[in-house]
């Protein structure tokens, strides 16, 4: 992350990498295993990565990174090995999953209140600025000078105040107040956000999804999974503005409406596509 206001840069060397397998793993899960709750066996998620992109050995990882993690466990029966939802790894994917369906609906009304967070590192510890800078922007904050952060969520304080506490950094201060008659609001946002990126990023996943046409339950399988594998990374890369301070025709409006509308359509196909695959493997025992 380059500074405030900045978003990763997902490259396709780690879109292919062990990562992403990790998370595309989640995906499927979230997917087609949780609404099933069911065993799945090894081969259907190898062969469901395969079409994504992910190699054997990094499929495998991940299998093994989200057990140890606590997420699914496995079951060994003669030598193949199943896997099954743990009780908090349904509830981890339950919870992502309604967030997910639901970010970008919120239409709560702003008041005009900024919460303000001023909090300073001393030159020598760079390691942990970048470490404040980066909690802060994944909280949603932006920083429109050096050592000042805003959001006009003020409810956000009590999270800013325990990423403060948890970096053990003292003599912060905090308040909310409505933007003065002094310089631009819309000036101020600009510093704070590069919304541009963000929507650069948000008409890329309109255009790719809005485009996409599978043509078969195993392609529906893929562009479905790898739609809710873009979009989850929305949450954290948008700090959720208020509408009266996004520029007009905002992209992500569109980009949340093709998804909604792509997830539906796809939804019985892909669903197909992933019962095919458990054929497969059982027609194999």
């Amino acid at each position: 992350m380059e500074g405030p206001g900045r978003y990763p840069r997902l490259t396709r060397r780690r879109d292919v990498g062990t990562a992403s397998a990790r998370s595309l793993l989640m995906t499927l899960l979230g997917e087609y295993v949780l609404p099933r709750d069911r065993p799945t066996w090894t081969s259907v998620v190898v062969e469901a990565l395969a079409a994504l992109g992910v190699e054997e050995k990094a499929a495998r990882q991940a299998l093994a990174r989200c057990a140890a993690e606590g997420w699914i466990g496995s079951e060994r029966d003669g030598r193949r090995v199943h896997w099954s939802l743990t009780e908090p790894g349904r509830r981890r994917l339950t919870e992502s999953g309604a967030r997910i369906l639901a970010f970008g609906r919120e239409t709560a009304e702003w008041d005009g209140r900024w919460l303000v967070i001023m909090v300073t590192v001393p030159d020598p510890h760079r390691d942990l600025r970048q470490q404040l800078r980066t909690r802060l922007t994944w909280a949603g904050f932006g920083s429109p000078e050096p050592g000042v952060w805003i959001s006009p969520d003020p409810t956000r304080e009590r999270e800013a105040a325990e990423v403060i506490e948890a970096l053990g950094l003292g003599g912060a201060m905090s308040f909310t107040a409505a933007y003065g008659g002094i310089g631009s609001q819309a000036a101020m946002v600009a510093r704070a956000w590069d919304l541009s990126a963000l929507e650069a990023r948000y008409e890329d996943f309109a255009a790719e999804f809005g485009a996409l046409r599978p043509d078969d339950d195993a392609a529906a399988l893929r562009a479905q999974t790898r739609l809710v594998h873009e979009w989850q990374r929305f949450p954290f890369l948008d700090p959720r503005l208020p509408r009266e301070l996004l520029p007009e025709a905002w992209s992500g409006a569109k980009a949340v409406d093709v998804f909604h509308a792509r997830h539906t359509e796809w939804d019985a196909a892909a669903q197909r596509g992933w019962e095919a695959l458990e054929s497969e493997a059982v027609q194999v025992l």
